[in-house]
């Protein structure tokens, strides 16, 4: 049985691959990996001005915003309007994005994996006052991205994460929070 909170406070604003932002990661398999060379990677990224998106070949993404009023992205010539928090999208991080704010910075939730797993990573959003379709775990990231949850006995404020390594719990939510399962994930 393995719980690891990883509180908000504690991580560090990095610039983007390309320079273009800053993102605070919230963890990444196999731990202690790197920009090139993770498995999977879950972070938080401000999006403060238009221009690209970082580009990682043989990767797949899902965006989430939390934060802002949205942004019009371009993702391999395709148009795409983000503009609804809180619903994952799923996009080829390895494609062209072109990312224009509709009014102002935004923050996203971000989930990257290399492709050639078993499975994708599954992102849930659950609601105020209502569980996930199901248990997180063995192997899930639960963040917070509104208000509180508790999960295994420990409580979580805005943007505050815990991994469950061998464990299975069903979050208490009082706001919204991401549910993302890395069975399968390598």
């Amino acid at each position: 049985m393995s719980v690891r909170l990883l509180p908000a406070a504690g991580r560090a604003a990095v610039p983007w691959k390309n320079g273009g932002g800053v993102t605070r990661e919230i963890a990444a398999g196999p731990e202690g990996a790197g920009m090139d060379d993770f498995a999977w990677r879950v972070s938080l990224a401000d999006v403060g001005a238009d221009g690209p998106f970082s580009a990682f070949a043989g990767v797949d993404r899902i965006l989430t915003m939390v934060e802002g009023v949205g942004m019009d992205l371009t993702v391999g010539g395709a148009h795409r309007r983000v503009d609804t928090r809180y619903v994952p999208q799923h996009f080829p991080g390895d494609l062209p994005t072109d990312c224009r704010l509709l009014a102002g910075p935004v923050v996203n939730l971000n989930v990257m994996w290399r492709r050639g797993g078993e499975t994708a990573p599954a992102v849930t959003v659950a609601q105020p006052g209502s569980p996930p379709a199901g248990p997180a775990g063995p192997a899930a990231l639960v963040v917070v991205l509104d208000g509180t949850a508790e999960v295994a006995g420990l409580t979580l404020g805005r943007y505050d994460a815990a991994l469950l390594t061998d464990e299975v719990a069903v979050p208490r939510v009082t706001g919204r929070t991401a549910v993302i399962d890395l069975a399968g994930v390598r």
